[in-house]
Parts: C-alpha cells; sequence; structure tokens
C-alpha cells in the first residue's frame, strides 16, 4: 500500500542528492538508498511521465463563463460517459428481480428481513431491510453501500452487509427505511474485485470491465426493488457507504437521480492522489471506472449536482489523502455555485484514520435528517452493533444458478463482429489516451553516433515519441556505400528480445549502452543478419519501459504501473503502440530512406503493437508478426478493444494494406 512514487523515485532523487553532496566529504552523508540502477532512468521518465499526464487531466469541472444550461448540457454528457465507462451504456435489461424475502425478525425498537434479488439473471444480491416495528406511513429510505469487510468465520459468511448492520438499526430505530446490500467479493459470494489488483485479468480492461459497473448495476435494482415495497417513500431516496461503500455512492447517486441526497464517506480523492501519489496502490479494481473519456475524479462527484450532498472523509485516511477530498470539494463547489445551490454542499473532516468512526456517522445521520425529513434536532443515540453477523447471512449454500462468481465473464458482451466504423471507435475508445494532433512534438531526429566494426555499421538516432520520452533507434547495416538500399526493416523489441540484441549492439556502441555488457556473439548474430540482406537496412526498436527505459522489474510495483496507466485512460501496450507510430515517423524521415519499403517485424505481443501500428499508418509494405497472439484475451491490454473488434478482423484489416507473414513456434 506504500507508493510506488515515494518508495522509488524519491528514492532516485534522494540518490542524486547525495552523489552530489559527496563532493563536499564522505563524512557529510548519510546510508544512500538501494537504487537499481539499470532501471534509474526508466524509473525517473516514468515518474516524469505520471506526473504531465495527471497534471494534462486535472482541469476545472466548471470553465470561466460556463452558464447554468451549459453546466446541465455537459452533466447530461458525463452521466451518459460515466455509464458506459462502468461498462452501463447500454444500461442492462431490466429483468424480474426475482426478490424474495427470507425471513423477517423483530429486536430491539427494528425489524430486520433477510432477502436477496436478481439485478439481473443469476446475479444474486443478499440485503438486509431494517425498519421501524411499527410503519404508519411510507419512509425516507437509505440504501446503504458496503466497503471491504470480511465477515468470514466458522465457515459461515454473512457477508459486508452484516458488519455494518449497526448502521441499519439506527437508520431503522430513527424513522428510516435502510437496505444493505452485499458486494460481489465479500458478500455471501466469492466474487472478484481483484482482476488486476492480484490475478492478472488485464482482459478486464480489454472487455470494458470494472466491478464498479456491477456494484452501480446493484444499486440502481435495488432502488427499483426499495420502489416496490409499500414502507418506501421513493421520492425521498438517500445514499450512504464506507470506503468501498463510498465509491459504489458516487457511481450510483451520479448515475440515478432517484438518489435525493447522498453521504459518500471516505469514497473519492482525485487522479493525482491515486496516480503520483501512489494511492492506487492499495485500491481494488472496484473503485475506478474504465477512464476512457480521461477524468479526473471531480468530474464524477460533480454529477452529483445540485442535490444535497456531503462529502465526508478523516484526515489522516492515506487511503483518500486530506488534500485531494479537499481539492475534490473545492471543485464541486464551484458547480454547485452555478447552480445557485451553495447550502446543498457539505465538507466533513474527522480526525482519524481510514475507519468507520461515530464522528463520521454522526454527521451524516444529520444531513439526512435535514434533507429527507426536515428535522435539525441533535442526534441522541448512538449506532452500535447488536447483531450477532452469522445470524444475518441469507443464504445457507449458494444457488446452483448463480453467477456472481463468473461476473466477468458474462456481464459485458465481447463484440463478436466488429462494430461499424471499429477503426475510429478503436481511436476514441481504446487510443483516446494519444497525443491529440496538436500535443503532437516534433520529431526532432538526431544521429547522435556512429561506428563500424567488422564491415557492420551502426547508427543510433533518438527522436521524441511523447514527452518526456526521447527514444533511441538502432540503424544496422553492411557499410558498404555503393550498396544500394531497397527495403527497411523495423523491428520492434519486447524486453525478452531486447536482451538477445543488446549485447551485439553494445559491442559496436559501447558509449551508447554503458550499462550493458558487449558480447562477440550477439554481434555475429547481428551481423549475419544484415549480411545475409545487404539491401535492406535493420533498425532495431525499443519503445518506453524496455531496453534503455526500462522500469522497475519489482513485479508487485509492475503491476501497480499498468493500472496507473488505465487511470489515466491508457495502457502500456497502447503507448507502446504510439511510440512505434513515431518510431516509423522517424525511419522515414533519416536522410538516407528515400522512400524504401518499410517493413515492421515483431514477436509475441511486440507483433501486436506491429499490428496496430500498421493500421494508421500508409507506409508500411509488409507486416512480420511471429506468434501474434490469436485473441485479445490472451495478448495485449488496449481499453475497450474487445467492445469494439476481434483480432481475426484487425488482421483481416491489415492484410488489406500491408502484405502479412504470420510465423507460428
Amino acid at each position: 500500500m506504500l507508493i510506488y512514487k515515494r518508495l522509488r523515485i524519491v528514492a532516485i532523487f534522494a540518490s542524486t542528492l547525495m552523489l552530489c553532496l559527496s563532493t563536499f566529504g564522505a563524512d557529510q552523508v548519510s546510508d544512500q538508498p538501494d537504487i537499481d540502477k539499470s532501471t534509474e532512468l526508466g524509473d525517473r521518465l516514468l515518474a516524469e511521465y505520471f506526473q504531465l499526464e495527471t497534471a494534462a487531466l486535472s482541469t476545472e469541472v466548471v470553465t470561466p463563463g460556463m452558464t447554468l444550461p451549459k453546466l446541465k448540457t455537459q452533466q447530461s454528457i458525463d452521466r451518459q460517459r460515466l455509464a458506459e465507462m462502468l461498462g452501463l451504456d447500454p444500461m442492462p435489461k431490466r429483468t424480474p428481480l426475482e426478490a424474495v424475502v427470507v425471513s423477517t425478525e423483530a429486536r430491539d425498537g427494528f425489524r430486520v428481513q433477510r432477502l436477496h434479488f436478481q439485478p439481473s439473471p443469476g446475479l444474486y444480491v443478499a440485503a438486509n431491510f431494517y425498519l421501524p416495528l411499527k410503519v404508519d406511513q411510507a419512509l425516507p429510505t437509505i440504501l446503504y453501500v458496503c466497503g471491504h469487510a470480511n465477515t468470514e468465520a466458522n465457515g459461515v459468511r454473512p457477508g459486508n452487509k452484516a458488519a455494518y448492520h449497526h448502521h441499519g438499526v439506527w437508520f431503522a430505530r430513527n424513522g428510516y427505511a435502510c437496505l444493505i446490500v452485499d458486494t460481489i467479493q465479500l458478500g455471501e459470494f466469492a466474487g472478484q474485485h481483484h482482476g488486476t489488483y492480484r490475478w492478472e485479468k488485464w482482459w478486464w480492461n480489454n472487455r470494458g470491465y470494472t466491478p464498479a459497473g456491477v456494484e452501480a448495476w446493484t444499486g440502481i435494482r435495488a432502488l427499483d426493488y426499495l420502489e416496490t415495497r409499500q414502507e418506501v417513500d421513493a421520492n425521498r431516496f438517500g445514499i450512504t457507504g464506507r470506503s468501498g461503500g463510498g465509491a459504489y455512492s458516487w457511481w450510483i447517486a451520479a448515475l440515478d437521480q432517484r438518489i435525493k441526497v447522498a453521504v459518500p464517506v471516505a469514497g473519492i480523492t482525485t487522479l493525482r492522489n491515486h496516480v503520483v501519489d501512489g494511492c492506487v496502490e492499495g485500491h481494488c479494481d472496484c473503485m475506478y471506472m474504465i477512464n476512457t473519456y480521461r477524468w479526473d475524479y471531480a468530474r464524477v462527484a460533480a454529477l452529483m449536482a445540485p442535490r444535497p450532498l456531503l462529502i465526508s472523509n478523516s484526515d489522516k485516511d492515506s487511503l483518500f489523502p486530506l488534500d485531494g477530498v479537499v481539492e475534490i470539494h473545492r471543485q464541486v463547489r464551484d458547480v454547485y455555485d452555478v447552480h445557485s445551490k451553495p447550502d446543498h454542499l457539505g465538507l466533513q473532516i474527522t480526525e482519524g484514520p481510514h475507519k468507520d468512526t461515530q464522528e463520521l456517522r454522526v454527521h451524516a445521520f444529520r444531513w439526512f435528517n435535514r434533507f429527507l425529513k426536515n428535522d435539525e434536532s441533535l442526534i441522541r443515540t448512538p449506532a452500535e452493533q447488536c447483531i450477532e453477523l452469522s445470524d444475518l447471512a441469507v443464504f445457507d449454500h449458494p444457488p446452483n444458478d448463480e453467477q456472481v462468481t463468473t461476473v466477468d465473464e458474462w456481464f459485458i458482451p465481447q463484440a463478436h463482429e466488429p462494430i461499424e466504423n471499429w477503426l475510429e471507435s478503436l481511436r476514441d475508445k481504446s487510443f483516446a489516451g494519444w497525443p491529440s494532433e496538436d500535443q503532437v512534438r516534433p520529431l526532432r531526429l538526431e544521429l547522435v553516433a556512429e561506428n563500424e566494426k567488422d564491415g557492420v555499421r551502426c547508427e543510433v538516432y533518438e527522436f521524441d515519441s511523447q514527452q518526456p520520452y526521447r527514444l533511441p533507434l538502432f540503424v544496422i547495416s553492411i557499410n558498404e556505400p555503393s550498396t544500394k538500399v531497397n527495403a527497411w526493416t523495423l523491428e520492434t523489441l519486447n524486453q525478452e528480445q531486447w536482451g538477445r540484441v543488446a549485447g551485439g549492439i553494445a559491442s559496436m556502441m559501447p558509449q551508447s549502452l554503458p550499462n550493458t555488457q558487449a558480447s562477440s556473439e550477439d554481434f555475429e548474430i547481428l551481423a549475419e543478419r544484415v549480411r545475409r540482406s545487404p539491401d535492406r537496412k535493420l533498425v532495431l526498436f525499443a519503445p518506453r519501459g524496455i531496453g534503455p527505459t526500462e522500469w522497475t522489474r519489482d513485479p508487485t510495483e509492475r503491476v501497480h504501473i499498468r493500472r496507473r496507466f488505465m487511470l489515466l485512460g491508457q495502457t502500456q501496450d497502447a503507448m507502446r503502440i504510439w511510440d512505434l507510430r513515431r518510431a516509423i515517423a522517424a525511419v522515414r524521415a533519416m536522410p538516407t530512406y528515400d522512400d524504401a519499403s518499410l517493413t515492421l517485424r515483431g514477436s509475441n505481443h511486440a507483433a501486436a503493437w506491429a499490428l496496430y501500428a500498421s493500421l494508421f499508418d500508409q507506409h508500411v509494405s509488409e507486416l512480420e508478426m511471429r506468434n501474434l497472439p490469436t485473441s485479445h484475451r490472451d495478448g495485449i491490454t488496449l481499453l475497450n478493444v474487445e467492445r469494439v473488434v476481434d483480432m481475426a478482423t484487425v488482421v483481416q484489416q491489415a492484410g488489406k494494406r500491408s502484405k502479412l507473414s504470420i510465423i507460428r513456434d
């Protein structure tokens, strides 16, 4: 949960500072941090990149001169886009809920019902419904959505709803109805929230799937169920929850305007906190939409306006830091001001860590009383746990037809046939994180080094791909001026392939790869390749995060690097495809290129980078792809790609533009 930037990148800066201080005497410096020098450059570039990209997305929700009509139009657009990013556009079919009340029990000052319903067929949700002992009229009703509380004990799994039952009890004793619903992971079913966090389910990004969407859908259908209950006043719905429940409160309230009052607790902070400060490392996938439209999180919060909203947090919460929460409130305050409803927005900061505290609860209760009951009286009774958790379980055993544990497989439909204008849709839905036309930097192509060895020539060029990445191209050819070059091969490398050629390059250009051990054997392999085709130049290219710009090799840190890219509306594969597109432009800009034919070559994931790069460039004559993944699920990660097109169609389209060679080992 400690953050990547602070553990590695700050340590790198500290190491640099200590190196400078050593000029004044070794006795003036303390122990240096343990830095992997082989990835120091890559780590520094990546940290700078994440800061730059995050800053570019940290824009104001309310722009100068925005009027209320314009704001309302923007909110309408944003609501549809948020639904899309949660996998809810189009909304799933509203099938029968098949609600079943398993039992009703009267307790001290309240009743509790154990029940279940199905937002979609087989997507069982276990819930507890809290009511006053006597109901004379329809009640204001709270939907309580739960955080990550593990309640399993002695083989009994009452679900996280049980851990938060004291909230439901308080509401029922104070004149409310309150439905507390399980989540798909820590409820009575063992579904998953940690697909990319822990289980390497990167295909969730390809599918456009996030468990946040399922939890939002559960909340929307829970409101549908509550509307069927005679005890409920459907015009007075409130929503609250803490941690994960705070996040789901945001999703549901943003999408469903039946929610009249919201108190999300410890469920939101800024993109900067997540990406730059590393909060992403403490959060599972249910906290995030697939950020196709590249939002900062204030834009989500703004969708609650102008309805009454209390943003609630603790001042020492490491998962939702204070500075980010205050910044969210600052931006959302501007939205409420445009709506002329400043009194409908509140900010509560209590002392304490990331924990369900009484201080947080009391203000939430007062907020709901104020806006759902027009009651400003003092809170006189605390919310205390009073039920054995196992008593709140709904199921004795999971139903045979449950689809909770496999919801990631079916919730988002795949595009078995490509959608219309799929190439344009890819640009908008999978590659929206590429620089726009006005952001593309000049290549600034420069020959920085050259050398000859045993009749083989190596030239090193550098070019700007995207700030701060200035990447090298290694051009290898026969050193024979009279030989006419008719063709170029641009081979894009993954890390394993880079390891096979780096020693050979270092043998020719030791100053270009000072941290790489030269290898005469690897040099001879490269030399033989160009000697066999003297009329062809070979260009070796490692995109960002590979070779000279390789970032940390720590597997856990690499997981969260990939997750950071998604939060920016990108993937590392998509940005490597961008680097390859820029490398193509750089090759064509070389003085000796002279409109020769260009072949792109790659293996495994690099083959897929070459495949996609060729779709956006008219100048690729041939594609040589070795062990190209046969599907997106087994291949590279591109946001939403499986909702747009399948791999076979992409290959077919590439074959219309370039000659294809697909090799299987």
